[in-house]
């Protein structure tokens, strides 16, 4: 189970040091739950990251349906940064995914400022992908 945002809002408060910040976020990608060897394939391939990511989306019933992400990568901040993304969204309706503004989050985390260019776009494109997601179930729905 991943951890909520709250928790990691917290967690990132005590955390002085960014040398133990990314080491937080590495943590939060290993205790990611396992993805499938078969979901990594191009449909689920993020594109506009460096590295390798995957998100699989499921849609729940509804008119506004709640939406599962998983997703994975292969490199170790990265896979945190996936893990940052899904205790952000995973598990909410539609409608709330397309509300949340990841950038207000990222800025009170302070990642905004520490992340290097490429991985701040390869993260800009999870997030479009999820909203992307969301707004589709949303439309389908209505």
């Amino acid at each position: 189970m991943t951890a909520d945002i709250d928790s990691i809002i917290d967690d990132f408060s005590f955390l002085d040091d960014w040398e133990d910040r990314y080491r937080y976020v590495i943590d939060l990608g290993r205790d990611l739950p396992p993805f499938a060897e078969a979901d990594k394939n191009d449909v689920n391939r993020v594109p506009g990251c460096v590295s390798q990511v995957w998100l699989t989306t499921k849609i729940g019933p509804g008119d506004d349906p709640v939406i599962q992400f998983a997703g994975d990568s292969d490199a170790h901040i990265v896979r945190g940064l996936v893990a940052l993304m899904l205790a952000l969204y995973s598990g909410r309706p539609a409608s709330e995914i397309v509300a949340t503004d990841a950038d207000a989050v990222l800025a009170k985390l302070g990642l905004d400022e520490h992340l290097t260019p490429q991985r701040s776009n390869g993260l800009r494109s999870m997030v479009k992908r999820i909203r992307r997601d969301a707004q589709a179930a949303l439309s389908e729905s209505a």
